[in-house]
């Protein structure tokens, strides 16, 4: 029988790193993500760190992300910017293209996919079509308050 794992033990923390920076990637040449793209700077070094740092944490490992900026609520950093289901839905390609590159179960991939999708859907902040703006930088929650629970996957 298979024991429930964190994504970070069947990951580690530069299989994290890995996913974050192909994930980016993609995002940055995949042309229906072009909106998406917009929100964020030319350079996307640094929000590759950041985000990897947050989803170490994020999926069950050392809570870097919290060790270096502190807790900060997940929408108040995304409320400059425009995301609708059109901008949810790109994220959400770019993520599930990277999960099914990854060696992991089906299971595993459903599972990870389900709790990134609730992630994404809880930033959204209107339901219409609109112009991607990018003000500032991006942060991302590591707090219990606005973020889904750590997740519990199978191999």
């Amino acid at each position: 029988m298979n024991q429930p794992k964190t994504p970070f033990q069947i990951l580690g923390e530069d299989g994290i790193r890995e996913l974050t920076d192909a994930f980016y990637d993609i995002m940055d040449e995949l042309p229906e993500a072009a909106k998406l793209r917009a929100m964020h700077a030319a350079d996307l070094t640094p929000m590759k760190a950041r985000l990897a740092e947050y989803l170490t944490g994020w999926m069950g490992g050392p809570p870097r992300y919290a060790q270096k900026y502190g807790s900060v609520c997940m929408t108040e950093p995304h409320e400059p910017y425009h995301i609708g289901p059109e901008e949810r839905d790109q994220w959400l390609q770019c993520a599930q293209y990277e999960a099914d590159q990854l060696d992991i179960s089906a299971q595993t991939r459903e599972d990870l996919m389900r709790e990134l999708s609730a992630v994404a859907n809880h930033l959204r902040n209107t339901e219409t079509a609109g112009i991607a703006t990018r003000s500032g930088g991006v942060g991302l929650c590591n707090d219990s308050r606005n973020c889904a629970s750590n997740v519990e996957l199978s191999l």
